[in-house]
């Protein structure tokens, strides 16, 4: 097997159990979702495969919690986070996945919460029940903010870690010529 092939195996386990923990028990919207979506994105050198890996794990989970009428701005979210982990895909240092992070986390806010305000008729369609939408959302906010900071810092921290330890996991200058 070459090194390629055992650094995506492993690319894919780690993915993979990101996806997995999203079923596991945990405080409302701290989850590795977007952590893992911004991951994928950064590591993964196949386009299709850095969007496919987070789709597929976001929709296997999703078979498991249940469908709801906002997905496909979830999903859109999540496409912006790998395409965010792939603009990051060469400097992959503490400030990029920092500000990667903080973004996407920010967009997702703002483009789910538009959408409950705007879809599901919770709230009046008007400045107040926007305002009031989002203010609503703030400790939800507050979770995946921290969520993301947290699952972002354990993928990317452990992934720089293991690749001190095991050359081959390091991306390389034909791996980054590929994406």
């Amino acid at each position: 097997m070459s090194d390629a092939q055992r650094r995506l195996i492993l690319l894919v386990s780690v993915i993979a159990a990101a996806a997995l923990m999203r079923i596991l028990p945990h405080p409302p919207n701290f989850s590795p979702i977007a952590a893992m979506a911004l991951f994928a994105g950064a590591q993964l050198a196949d386009r299709r495969l850095a969007y496919l890996l987070p789709f597929s794990a976001m929709l296997l989970s999703d078979l498991v919690l249940g469908f709801h009428g906002q997905m496909w701005l979830v999903y859109g979210c999540f496409a912006v986070m790998v395409w965010l982990g792939r603009c990051i895909a060469d400097r992959q240092r503490v400030s990029p996945v920092l500000a990667t992070t903080l973004g996407g986390t920010a967009l997702f806010f703002l483009v789910t919460n538009l959408g409950v305000w705007a879809f599901d008729g919770l709230y009046p369609r008007t400045w107040d029940g926007l305002v009031s939408c989002y203010v609503a959302a703030l400790p939800f906010l507050q979770n995946s903010l921290l969520g993301n900071l947290f699952y972002a810092a354990v993928l990317f921290g452990a992934w720089w870690l293991a690749e001190r330890r095991l050359p081959f996991l390091r991306r390389t200058s034909s791996r980054l010529a590929a994406a």
